[in-house]
């Protein structure tokens, strides 16, 4: 057995010019090129696939390789995966040449073997080079070009692997990082094998997800629950980077940003173990992009006001006027093409690939003093406590219910609810979900309220650029009359929250 650790990226075929004028500056060991066969296999019920095993028969020359790859984990694009090879005679897969112990105990290997079937096949040319880097360690880069095929139709495949032959971990991000100074790649987390399956099946691509709670179970160390915290997010932020790579959804760049907040809020919540220095300039690079993504609050409530020609402003004269207005306010907004160009920066590759160093190195390990240590080492549900006793506090301090709040206050609020709902997240699992969930909804109410009332903004901007008195006198009236309303409900959800009882101890 072999365990591939590799990083994938997406590139054009452009690309390879770019990638040849880098490799030119590297030591290369070895070259090759050659054209590469592969027949992916599965049973009628795809019972490889429901364990997140991958079969497939590769030809080369006159050379047939069957590999098992079964499931291993993937952060950021770094695919860490156990494989098993075998030479064989021909493209009937054997499945007793793999040992008993690469398959899950509930996997019947007769059974399967029976009902094997070809699913889809992979064609490309593999263009190869190994790679020696200054520490030692090597590297094989490969850039493949050709396509995957199922049921008569195909997708292109335009890649780069880097895979650790010998040496450290730290030397892949080192290449991948000189690799993508000029932009133009995109770290992958879909393989040949799951663009496959997805043809086979004639899916049309994910759907978008709300940030679910954390994955956290009691006993976890405070330190492997901010791991835990930042891999969900990562795996939240590059999942929903795909969905928008496909189908340009303004929705899924939203959860990107919600990705973010969470990373931010980790790197907070976590801060009085770990210093500030120790992310220094992740903190700066994810500012950064959160700073590129802030007009996407605005672009969703135009569109919300745009619906059905603007059906929400019917009873406003200057319904028409309103509705041109907010289309050139839109159409001055970031479009999918300029989204796709900042996906497929230098920078923006550059902070995928340091956030995803700095978590499997532990990168903050150096900047630990002792009780730091000692603190990251011990049980995640007191620590959990303390966090959201302080995040509580902090609500019932800017949502007190003895003052009246307005529409500027709930505004500037905003952020700050969105971190303390963040932050429950974060520990949810560790609590009774019947409670937790009792606790939550007046926020979720309230933050739902901020977002409706926010969604006035866009017209309230325009008022001034209004011709007619009357008209602005009407648009104003009807924005305070949908104010009123929303404050009233809200400061009700607000009193109903402050007075629930904490479903922590």
């Amino acid at each position: 057995m072999e365990t591939e650790i590799e990083l994938k990226f997406f590139v054009s075929p452009e690309f390879s010019s770019q990638l040849l004028r880098k490799i030119s500056e590297a030591k290369i060991l070895q070259q090759s090129s050659r054209m590469l066969g592969n027949v992916y296999f599965d049973t009628p019920d795809q019972i490889l696939r429901q364990h997140d095993i991958g079969l497939r028969v590769r030809r080369f020359d006159d050379v047939f390789v069957q590999t098992l790859k079964t499931a291993g984990r993937v952060v950021a694009g770094l695919h860490q995966r156990p494989e098993y090879n075998a030479e064989i005679n021909g493209t009937d897969p054997d499945l007793s040449l793999h040992p008993a112990d690469a398959w899950p105990e509930s996997v019947n290997v007769a059974d399967v073997q029976q009902q094997l079937a070809p699913l889809f096949s992979t064609d490309f040319e593999r263009q190869q080079w190994l790679i020696a880097m200054p520490d030692g360690s090597q590297i094989e880069l490969a850039f493949d070009q050709g396509e995957v095929s199922a049921n008569g139709q195909t997708s292109p495949i335009c890649e780069v692997e880097l895979e650790l032959k010998s040496g450290q971990t730290d030397a892949l991000f080192t290449l991948a990082r000189e690799l993508c100074a000029d932009g133009g790649m995109r770290l992958g987390n879909l393989s040949k094998a799951a663009r496959g399956y997805r043809l086979a099946a004639g899916y049309q691509g994910d759907d978008v997800k709300s940030l679910q709670f954390v994955p956290v179970t009691a006993g976890q160390s405070v330190e492997s629950v901010f791991v835990s915290t930042l891999e969900h997010a990562l795996g939240h932020w590059h999942y929903h980077e795909q969905i928008f790579a496909e189908r340009q959804e303004q929705a899924a760049l939203y959860q990107i940003h919600q990705a973010l907040g969470l990373i931010r809020q980790a790197l907070v919540m976590f801060g009085g173990m770990i210093p500030r220095r120790a992310s220094a300039l992740l903190r700066q690079e994810l500012h950064w992009l959160e700073g590129e993504l802030e007009w996407l609050e605005e672009y969703a409530s135009i569109e919300q006001l745009l619906v059905d020609k603007g059906h929400m402003l019917k009873k406003l004269n200057a319904r028409k006027e309103l509705v041109k207005q907010l289309q050139d306010r839109q159409d001055e907004l970031p479009e999918s093409e300029e989204m796709m160009q900042l996906l497929e920066s230098s920078r923006y590759c550059g902070l995928l690939l340091d956030l995803s160093r700095w978590i499997l190195s532990r990168g903050w390990q150096p900047f630990l003093d002792d009780k730091s240590r000692v603190r990251l080492a011990g049980d995640i549900k007191p620590f959990a406590d303390q966090i959201l006793s302080r995040s509580w506090e902090e609500l019932a301090d800017v949502f007190p219910l003895e003052r009246q709040l307005g529409r500027v206050e709930y505004l500037d609020q905003q952020p700050r609810l969105i971190r303390n709902l963040m932050s429950g997240l974060c520990f949810a699992e560790l609590y009774d979900e019947d409670k937790r969930a009792g606790f939550r909804m007046p926020w979720l109410d309230l933050l739902r309220g901020i977002e409706d009332l926010r969604l006035l903004e866009p017209v309230r901007k325009l008022l001034e650029q209004q011709d007619e008195e009357e008209d602005r006198r009407q648009i104003e009236k009807w924005l305070n009359r949908k104010e009123e309303s929303l404050l009233h409900a809200m400061d009700q959800t607000r009193q109903i929250g402050i007075e629930l009882a904490p479903y922590w101890p």
